[in-house]
């Protein structure tokens, strides 16, 4: 593109140097020419009122000899015969044929006849007898042509340097829309090889700008939809975790035999598999989305209820005291059931995981004006660095544990402007507090702290 630009701009601007440059250069040509006769003719008057005066040969000469044409060789006077007898009188050298000297009597208007080193200018003169002499005027040809060359190379120049200005002004256009075009053809070759981070510089012209602009855009759209697509994979194998808890508790009561441990073998072959797969997946980062629309969302109290169903069967066999408060009344939140479920399910089996068995533990469900509170409790022996445990990928001291269990909580919270954070519960281990923001900001009004510690009064533990 670049080459075809200067190559057009080339062609263009040649095709009007030579429109101009050419009648120009033949105007000034022409100029010279007249301005050349002008000028003799202007000088070949001067001897008009001589030849009025006296056509004696001594006063001619004198007169010829005294002009600056006649010391240079340059001015002849060519007079007709007096008489039938008489003799024509010519004074300088002859440089005209007679043929042209009696066309210009009889014509009895000026000429110009081209001559051996120039032209000869020939001008006719009335005499007092009636009769016409001939004044005639050598104009040599540099005279004619002075000046021309000259003009002809000003306006050469004029041209070479109109010529180089345009291919210059081109070229830096054509890079102008060639580099942006270069760099979105790399990155997109950068892009196309798994690089996903391959940008392009938002410049040049506006549509290659546009182009620069939706090309970002597109490859925003598909690392966006690359790392939904791993964390959608993280998330769907964290969730396996619920039933394969439930398969390794169960295979524990199985007792002894070959069965049984190759039930349990298998179990923690499969747990070991969806670690793996979590651990690949969990490159991504949080995107979760936030409903919107009329009825977007879903009651967590009947979500709560739902999960605790399937959870307490789990902890009826192990022994477990479950207390379920605040879920008596509908809660709706701006949370997608899928989602609230996983979390749910993340934070529960947390707590069967990483507690002995016969540990109590409590859900509770607190509506403020501003957000909805779920506390997760359990009587275990809690965590050492619960900061580390909320930090993404960092499982703290759990072994066996991904950490993407809370991450997928956190995410869930941090969607409605809430967020999460664990603490020592009143059964003397761990205290999840999950906030669920109501309005998109982060709840941190008073109503919502007061309506935490007496709702936990509520409820009574259970087997």
């Amino acid at each position: 593109m670049r080459w075809a630009l200067v190559k057009v701009s080339l062609a263009v601007t040649a095709m009007v140097v030579i429109a101009f440059a050419v009648p120009l250069g033949l105007v000034v040509k022409e100029m010279a020419r007249d301005r050349a006769f002008s000028n003799a003719e202007r000088r070949g008057a001067g001897l008009a009122p001589v030849l009025a005066i006296t056509t004696d040969r001594t006063e001619l000469e004198k007169a010829v000899a005294t002009t600056e044409d006649g010391a240079a060789g340059r001015l002849a006077v060519h007079v007709p015969p007096a008489g039938p007898g008489g003799r024509a009188l010519e004074i300088g050298t002859r440089r005209a044929g007679a043929d042209e000297l009696a066309a210009t009597r009889t014509l009895g208007r000026a000429s110009i006849t081209e001559v051996p080193g120039g032209y000869a200018l020939l001008q006719p003169t009335a005499l007092s007898s009636g009769q016409v002499a001939v004044v005639e005027l050598f104009v040599p040809e540099d005279e004619v042509t002075h000046g021309v060359a000259t003009a002809w190379l000003v306006l050469a120049g004029v041209g070479i340097a109109l010529i180089a200005g345009s291919l210059a002004v081109a070229d830096r256009l054509g890079v102008r829309m060639v580099r942006p075009a270069q760099r979105l053809a790399r990155a997109a070759h950068e892009l196309g090889e798994g690089r996903l981070g391959a940008r392009v510089a938002e410049e040049g012209p506006p549509e290659l700008k546009s182009a620069a602009v939706a090309f970002n855009s597109m490859a925003d759209q598909v690392v966006q939809l690359l790392a939904n697509e791993r964390e959608l994979a993280a998330d769907l194998s964290h969730r396996l975790r619920t039933p394969l808890t439930v398969l390794r508790l169960n295979a524990a009561s199985l007792g002894s035999g070959p069965a049984a441990d190759q039930t349990r073998a298998a179990v923690e072959q499969l747990e070991r598999e969806v670690d793996t797969i979590i651990r690949t997946a969990r490159e991504a980062k949080p995107r979760t989305a936030r409903p919107t629309g009329p009825g977007a969302g879903c009651d967590a109290a009947e979500v709560v209820r739902e999960r605790m169903e399937f959870w307490s069967a789990l902890a009826e066999d192990e022994g477990r005291l479950v207390r379920l408060a605040g879920v008596e009344r509908p809660v709706r939140v701006p949370v997608a059931r899928p989602e609230l479920a996983a979390a749910l399910d993340a934070l529960l089996g947390n707590v069967f995981r990483h507690t002995p068995e016969g540990t109590a533990f409590s859900v509770d469900v607190h509506n403020g004006e501003d957000a909805v509170i779920v506390l997760v409790s359990d009587a275990g022996p809690g965590i050492a660095d619960p900061a580390a445990a909320l930090a993404r990928g960092n499982s703290g001291d759990r072994p066996g544990s991904t950490g993407l269990g809370l991450d997928i909580v956190r995410r869930m919270a941090e969607s409605t402007g809430g967020d999460v954070r664990i603490g020592h519960s009143v059964l003397g281990g761990t205290e999840v507090r999950v906030w669920i923001g109501l309005d998109g900001h982060h709840p941190g009004g008073s109503a919502t702290r007061r309506t935490h510690r007496p709702a936990r009064r509520r409820g009574a533990l259970r087997r």
